[in-house]
């Protein structure tokens, strides 16, 4: 599982013109996942995604969690991490779960991320064209994949 954490201001989903979801400060969460992929990757990433202090406390450092700064998450599906672009121009998704997989898993990290959190988990829409918006935070952008830290640190 791989998701890409953009700090955002502000950051919304729109599907067919009509807005989905929006959130203020907090975490823009791009959620790949792979046919590997199982509950203990979604259990990994929602504590770590909980617990990342990467808010600016007091003095400007990056100190604070997302629940001390009273954040929310925005997390969208996005198969296109799996990406595989090593042979000719065109990538291939192979690594990508199928949505009979996937689809469980992105429900299952939804529901922990809030559990976990207590925070406000708004999403996109699985499998949908999506448009994002969003004003990345000093810019903060963080990539975690479960598969190359398989120790779980």
């Amino acid at each position: 599982m791989r998701i890409v954490i953009q700090r955002v201001s502000r950051a919304s989903v729109t599907i067919g013109g009509v807005l989905k979801s929006k959130i203020g400060k907090g975490f823009m969460v791009l959620l790949g996942i792979e046919e590997a992929d199982n509950q203990e990757d979604v259990e990994y990433l929602c504590q770590k995604l909980t617990k990342l202090r990467v808010f600016g406390d007091e003095n400007g450092a990056m100190n604070l969690d997302i629940n001390r700064v009273g954040g929310d998450f925005l997390v969208v599906s996005q198969f296109t991490l799996h990406a595989m672009t090593r042979k000719g121009n065109r990538p291939s998704f192979i690594r990508a779960a199928r949505p009979e997989h996937a689809i469980p898993l992105y429900e299952l990290f939804l529901k922990r991320l809030a559990e976990i959190s207590g925070r406000k988990v708004e999403c996109g829409e699985f499998g949908a064209d999506m448009q994002v918006e969003l004003v990345n935070d000093g810019p903060v952008t963080i990539i975690i994949d479960t598969k190359q830290d398989r120790h779980f640190d």
